[in-house]
């Protein structure tokens, strides 16, 4: 069972978790042992309360497939049990990403006296530019 909040669990049913073969170096350890994990997690399917499922659903996130299933592959450690938990935590981060709320930005306008101070510092620079240039005589 995985918990997400003090009211929100997932039973272990399902999250579908499956061994597979690590990618990468490792020499004879990667050709031998299915270290790397395969988590699946169907969000349409799953007993997720009906805003977690709408918010993970409104994800533009490449972990997330067209049918609303999470795919997470685990490959970091050399163990499969590490791997297994770092899927397994990945998974959690995801879905507790979605509580939290973005603060709305406050459009500001520029004063009236810092777009004057800039356009005198543009002018005094423009100036001190001409000043270095070739005389020219007609």
């Amino acid at each position: 069972m995985l918990k997400i909040s003090e009211q929100v669990t997932i039973p272990s049913r399902e999250i579908e978790i499956s061994a597979v073969r690590s990618t990468g170096a490792g020499g004879q350890n990667v050709n031998k042992i299915a270290s790397a994990i395969h988590l699946r997690f169907d969000i349409n399917g799953s007993s997720l309360p009906y805003f977690y499922k709408r918010k993970l659903l409104q994800l533009k996130d490449s972990r997330i497939s067209q049918e609303g299933i999470i795919i997470i592959k685990a490959q970091q450690f050399r163990s499969q049990l590490q791997n297994r938990e770092d899927a397994v935590q990945r998974l959690k981060k995801l879905i507790k990403s979605v509580l939290i709320v973005k603060k709305r930005r406050i459009k500001t306008k520029v004063s009236k006296s810092a777009k004057k101070r800039r356009l005198d510092n543009k002018a005094k620079r423009s100036q001190l530019k001409a000043s270095r240039r070739k005389v020219q005589y007609d």
